[in-house]
């Protein structure tokens, strides 16, 4: 089944200062991979049968790459939400624990928030089989390791917000939204480009007629064409 996905602006691989925005542009997607990528107009003619996803006054690019994963995943603990103690990652949670099954519960309802910040890829290195099972099964790409390293009062919580007590720097400790500590063209990975993978997300703008996309603004994730995030 084709679906189209449209935005006010898609923004096919932000890395490239030379690639344009395309206003009121598109994504048509087909199984697991991009079929074409262009003006909704065109599109839209083009593939009258498509089921339509219309986003609004959004930005549809590429998602994001989170360098923080092995931190986030293999040592920092992901409450689950049945024990009431919220919902923000515990540093070093999984400090010199030995539990797979609870290392690896704690990964998946990382990975699930990391979709929520529009997070397609995260990187390793993953020692735990348990979190590179949780890492293989989401959808989400494993990456290599990453060099990232933050200071205390540079690391920001999950709402952006510096200085937070319960973040920790060094050893390549950070938030879950990429977009806290870089700036899109840092953060973003890959390309939404024709026979590539349908993997991107959509979110809202910094500010009227922009095609920045908001930190925390993240509306809906797209893995391998399925829809694996949508905002409510």
């Amino acid at each position: 089944m084709l679906t189209l996905h449209r935005a006010a602006f898609v923004l096919p691989d932000p890395a490239d200062p030379t690639a344009p925005s395309i206003a009121d542009g598109a994504v048509v997607v087909r199984g697991g991979l991009v079929e074409a990528v262009g003006p909704y107009g065109e599109l839209a003619v083009a593939h009258p049968g498509a089921r339509v996803r219309d986003w609004g006054a959004a930005v549809l690019a590429p998602g994001l790459r989170n360098p923080y994963g092995h931190w986030l995943l293999e040592r920092a603990y992901h409450p689950d939400p049945r024990e009431e103690v919220g919902v923000e990652p515990v540093a070093d949670g999984l400090a010199g624990c030995t539990d797979e099954t609870r290392c690896g519960a704690s990964a998946r309802r990382g990975l699930q928030r990391m979709l929520g910040y529009g997070v397609t890829a995260v990187a390793g290195p993953f020692e735990r089989a348990s979190v590179r099972t949780a890492v293989a099964r989401s959808g989400v790409v494993g990456l290599p390791g990453s060099s990232v390293s933050s200071d205390a009062s540079d690391v920001p919580d999950a709402s952006g917000v510096s200085g937070v007590s319960g973040w920790w720097g060094g050893g390549g400790a950070g938030p879950l939204d990429p977009l806290a500590v870089l700036s899109f063209e840092e953060a973003s990975y890959g390309r939404v480009a024709a026979g590539g993978r349908a993997d991107f997300a959509v979110f809202a703008v910094a500010g009227d007629g922009s095609a920045e996309p908001m930190a925390g603004g993240c509306l809906a994730t797209v893995l391998g064409g399925r829809l694996v995030y949508r905002r409510r």
